[in-house]
């Protein structure tokens, strides 16, 4: 007995190498350090189906763990509540809570195994069960990637819109880890793209920030939209020179004018890209002393930025610095001359 090890075995999927006396109930609900039980670990490595199913009850499958997750949560997760009993997976044993409010049907729709649920569990009220940070099982499944595996009949303009508890909707989850293009293209509309959160992020604020603008129908991507504001004064035109993802706005959709659009300091979307080593993505054509040396609330010009963070070597050759002489070097050491554009 003191050198079975039935962490391992659940691991291992070696159960069956246990001697029978020895697969009791007191074994296999035995806590580690972070209160997971043999039957945890055989849900989450898909061998519950090697116990006996005397051990498989009620009690020993709603334990739960130091994080308040159960067994069920764990198979819901790894994509292996086919090994459960039909009978324990009810409404209630799919709607037990996690400290964090996660349910196994959050944890099913994440995994894209709601295929496994008995029939009659899922519906509406189910979809749209949240956690205690307000995603739905679609956001689950937004973020996961799974939305492809959802059933088709729950997604529609109200779900998809239906916000968390920071207003991102499953669309603003969606586009920012790249799965936009798993929902139907009849409800990527402009009202539904431009849901705003708390802050008032769009859905392409979401998709700028994450690099997913080539997801968003590029009709959408109009001057006026490409300019709304977050809370923060925040543009989606800014947002995507700062990430670094100007190259996903179609050609003729970039003008000067947004190019030279301020934010709540002043800053354009040159001064962003200039930062963070973008300017790279903007036509050559938009390059000339009045957008390069335009000045932010601060007196600070797009050449000064690109300079000062090392990249002068994506400024058009006749606006990179020159090196300056020995004078001028001593000037600037001594503080009567600082070099241009800083």
């Amino acid at each position: 007995m003191a050198n079975l090890d039935f962490f391992a075995a659940a691991r291992e999927g070696t159960f069956p190498l246990v001697p029978a006396e020895h697969l009791t109930l007191e074994n296999v609900t035995q806590r580690n350090a972070s209160g997971n039980t043999p039957l945890h670990l055989a849900a989450k490595y898909g061998s519950l189906d090697q116990l006996p199913a005397t051990l498989l009850t009620p009690d020993s499958l709603l334990l739960k763990n130091d994080a308040g997750y159960t067994p069920i949560h764990l198979a819901a997760r790894s994509g292996r509540l086919a090994q459960l009993p039909a009978r324990f997976l009810t409404r209630e044993t799919l709607g037990v809570r996690s400290n964090s409010g996660y349910t196994p049907l959050h944890l099913a729709a994440a995994a894209g195994t709601l295929d496994q649920l008995p029939a009659g569990i899922l519906d509406l009220e189910a979809v749209l069960l949240k956690t205690d940070h307000g995603n739905t099982l679609l956001h689950e499944a937004a973020e996961a990637g799974t939305l492809d595996r959802f059933p088709a009949a729950y997604l529609n303009a109200d779900t998809l819109t239906m916000p968390n508890i920071s207003g991102e909707t499953v669309l603003h989850v969606a586009v920012f880890n790249g799965h936009l293009d798993q929902i139907p293209a009849d409800y990527l509309t402009a009202a539904n793209l431009l849901s705003k959160t708390a802050n008032h992020d769009t859905v392409l604020h979401a998709a700028a920030i994450a690099g997913h603008l080539d997801q968003i129908p590029s009709e959408v991507l109009t001057a006026e939209n490409l300019l709304l504001a977050s809370k923060t004064g925040y543009t989606v035109i800014h947002a995507a020179a700062e990430s670094g993802y100007l190259n996903q706005i179609p050609r003729d959709r970039l003008s000067i004018d947004l190019l030279l659009s301020r934010n709540d300091f002043g800053d354009t979307p040159l001064h962003a890209a200039a930062v963070e080593g973008h300017l790279n993505q903007i036509p050559r054509e938009f390059f000339n002393r009045t957008t390069l040396l335009i000045r932010n609330y601060n007196g600070g010009t797009p050449i000064g930025a690109a300079i000062r963070h090392g990249h002068a070597d994506q400024l058009p050759e006749e606006f990179r610095p020159k090196e300056p002489n020995a004078f001028q070097r001593f000037l600037y050491r001594i503080g009567l001359a600082r070099p241009p554009h800083t």
